[in-house]
């Protein structure tokens, strides 16, 4: 009878623990969802690319799912399929990221033309609205769109200034910091808009210059951390299809797992000390 009683009385709480662990589990999910969901669309918003909180939820939701089943799919190995859980909650921010990277480089690519572009006309006598309609009616996306929202802001009754700090906000790189800055000196102090657009310009078109230098030079490095990394992945593939019996311990007992989650974060600290040691900031 006492038996029977600690068993029920242990079948209870168990059941009280896994409702509990699901419950804040799934309000936990919820939680999180909704926040990538709003941080998402905030973001893609600010790429000029606009999209229902409810799809990204959604696509959020099918990548927590999909991803470990895929892996299950194709490893067949329940340790991987654990591992790619937290890589799907990461990876509609790091999508997200990857993209502002792509436009932000755009922008800075496209920057000393659209300034020179705004020195040629205000050299023809165009004031500044009329030079920012010049650039965003020449202009490629993304640097049109944000030149086109700087001038309906202005148009609105926004001040300079203030539209000038917006648009630094949506384009946190130095090199518009450079511009705002030019503008607003000769904006106070006064001087020749024209040449300092110019000669900002120029020295932009320099920078990227040697910036396209330093990247020729340390792209063989890039590849070298890019090979180290992947071959040990590689030659992990390549024994466990030649030897799948000797293998069959890294994946299915304990401390074959923590080989691999040793590997795992030796393999990112390596990856990330040689990206530190190519990466130079100009």
């Amino acid at each position: 009878m006492n038996l029977a009683l600690v068993l029920c009385g242990a079948f209870l709480m168990t059941v009280l623990i896994a409702w509990a662990v699901l419950s804040q589990g799934k309000r936990w999910f919820v939680r999180h969802t909704q926040t990538l969901a709003t941080e998402v669309e905030a973001s893609l918003a600010d790429l000029f690319i606009f999209i229902n909180m409810r799809q990204v939820a959604g696509i959020s939701v099918v990548a927590v799912f999909a991803l470990p089943l895929l892996t299950w799919l194709v490893s067949q190995n329940v340790f991987f399929a654990m591992l790619s859980i937290p890589v799907s909650l990461l990876l509609p921010r790091a999508l997200v990221k990857k993209m502002q990277r792509k436009r932000l480089m755009a922008i800075e690519d496209q920057m000393p033309d659209a300034l020179l572009m705004m020195s040629s006309a205000l050299r023809a006598g165009a004031s500044f609205p009329m030079a920012l309609e010049s650039v965003v009616a020449e202009s490629r996306p993304p640097i049109s769109q944000e030149f086109d929202l700087l001038m309906r802001e202005v148009r609105l009754g926004v001040d300079l200034m203030d539209a000038l700090r917006n648009m630094e906000k949506r384009i946190p790189v130095p090199d518009f910091l450079m511009v705002t800055a030019a503008i607003t000196i000769s904006r106070e102090v006064g001087g020749n808009l024209a040449e300092t657009l110019e000669s900002v310009a120029r020295t932009l078109r320099e920078k990227h210059q040697m910036e396209g230098k330093i990247r020729a030079l340390t792209a063989q490095g890039k590849m070298q951390g890019l090979v180290m990394t992947g071959l040990p992945l590689f030659l992990i593939v390549v024994l466990n299809h030649m030897e799948p019996v000797a293998m069959a311990p890294l994946f299915s007992s304990p401390i074959g797992w923590g080989t691999l989650s040793v590997i795992a974060v030796m393999e990112l600290l390596g990856y990330k000390a040689i990206s530190k040691i190519t990466h130079i900031d100009v």
